[in-house]
């Protein structure tokens, strides 16, 4: 498989979002869809009878421009939808509600309650140790955030060729992603060093290094034979790119310590290594498993490669704005252990008292918290968000060529939920 990371725009334009897609130009605040949870009862005289649907609701102040669609029947519009595109909005003065991930997944709740159910079983129990670490790192309160995106694009992708239930590959699919993710996180804390993992002590804390490593080993290689006995090698061939690009990624990290010069074209194809590689990946899979054409599967992957990115530099910037107990970890980590990423190349184009204290490695008491502050004063915190503005709109557009439905409206608010992160 060729490298999948081209490319990568940085341009800093930023449009209005409006998540919804409706077509009105009129001012408004930003639109947010709202999925209720709620059942309601519409009447067909055709029928002679009422059927129950669950509602989702784009709220406008003119209330009369409101789209009602059904998550239950997400192709069935209850009223007409625009394909105006939506954008990314970067107001400050907006008053709307903030997106919640539980609301967000609502529509695949099921298939994440089977996954949920699944996971530990397909780690397997022929170790007890090894089974121990995995209920560690997959009862610490993860958001499956990657397998509901492998159900969301499944179903959305579906509808263009009257798929009516996922298959059982679709749901492997997502197992073998979560797994692979879980992998991915128990090694990345044995190389960070990392003693906390969403508020929880690391495998590697609880059982020791040589566990950690041995047990994020073992689940490549479940998930790998997992991905072999789906039986489809453009899949297969995707997916072991992942795990390379995983590798690949932390090398590049590791070769780049305090340096000052790092420019920030490395800094996305690293991020698209650890971060953006398998969420496309995982989108495009998900395609694949519907049976779409190739341009479809490649806007899938285009999307999870741009929303990755995306998510990648939010965290980023979160590890200057948040504190220890809201990131789960030492603020200011990142730059502590020499991993600039994009606030501070942003800062070090502004700031060369920036360079000399980063290429000292903190050697001064107080040095780490001067730095963090030159990076918040010289801008390094606001260019960045506009780059991730910048590739979230990206996402947006690669999903025009999906229908309007609840689980394509979960994937635009999905982007947004990013963005609110720094908002």
């Amino acid at each position: 498989m060729s490298m999948a990371c081209h490319n990568l725009d940085f341009g800093t334009s930023v449009l209005d979002l409006v998540a919804c897609g409706c077509s009105s130009n009129s001012s408004i605040d930003r639109s947010s869809v709202r999925n209720y949870g709620k059942t309601v009862s519409r009447s067909s005289s055709s029928r002679g009878r009422g059927r129950a649907v669950r509602r989702l609701v784009c709220c406008r102040e003119n209330l009369a421009q409101c789209r009602v669609y059904s998550t239950k029947t997400p192709d069935t519009l209850l009223n007409g939808v625009g394909q105006s595109p939506p954008t990314v909005s970067n107001s400050k003065n907006e008053s709307r509600r903030l997106i919640s991930l539980t609301n967000l997944f609502e529509v695949v709740a099921d298939d994440l309650r089977v996954l949920n159910q699944n996971l530990q079983s397909i780690v397997g129990a022929e170790n007890p140790v090894l089974m121990s670490a995995a209920e560690q790192i997959f009862g610490a309160g993860g958001k499956r955030m990657r397998p509901a995106l492998v159900f969301l694009v499944s179903r959305a992708t579906a509808e263009l060729v009257g798929l009516k239930e996922l298959t059982k590959e679709h749901r492997r699919l997502a197992e073998i992603i979560e797994m692979i993710h879980t992998a991915s996180l128990i090694h990345d804390d044995v190389l960070d060093e990392s003693d906390m993992r969403r508020g929880k002590e690391t495998v590697h804390q609880l059982y020791g290094t040589r566990v950690a490593v041995l047990a994020g080993d073992f689940m490549f290689a479940q998930s790998s034979w997992y991905l072999a006995n789906l039986e489809n090698l453009q899949v297969i061939k995707l997916i072991s790119q992942v795990i390379k690009d995983f590798a690949s990624g932390e090398i590049k990290q590791a070769s780049s310590l305090f340096d000052c010069d790092v420019e920030l074209d490395e800094y996305m194809l690293k991020s698209y290594y650890k971060t953006a590689s398998l969420i496309a990946a995982s989108t495009k899979g998900a395609a694949i498993f519907s049976g779409v054409d190739n341009n479809v599967s490649n806007q899938m992957y285009e999307y999870g490669k741009n929303l990755g990115l995306s998510f990648q530099i939010v965290d980023d910037i979160l590890d200057f704005t948040q504190s220890a107990e809201q990131l789960g970890k030492p603020a200011g980590s990142d730059l502590a252990k020499g991993n600039l990423t994009a606030p501070v190349i942003f800062a070090l184009e502004k700031e060369p008292k920036l360079r000399e204290i980063i290429e000292s490695e903190f050697c001064e008491t107080g040095s780490l918290d001067e730095a963090i502050k030159l990076v918040k004063s010289c801008g390094g915190i606001e260019r960045a968000q506009e780059l991730a503005k910048k590739k979230a709109d990206l996402a947006i557009q690669n999903l025009q060529g999906l229908r309007r439905s609840a689980f394509r409206v979960a994937l635009e608010e999905m982007v947004l939920y990013n963005l609110e992160r720094i908002d």
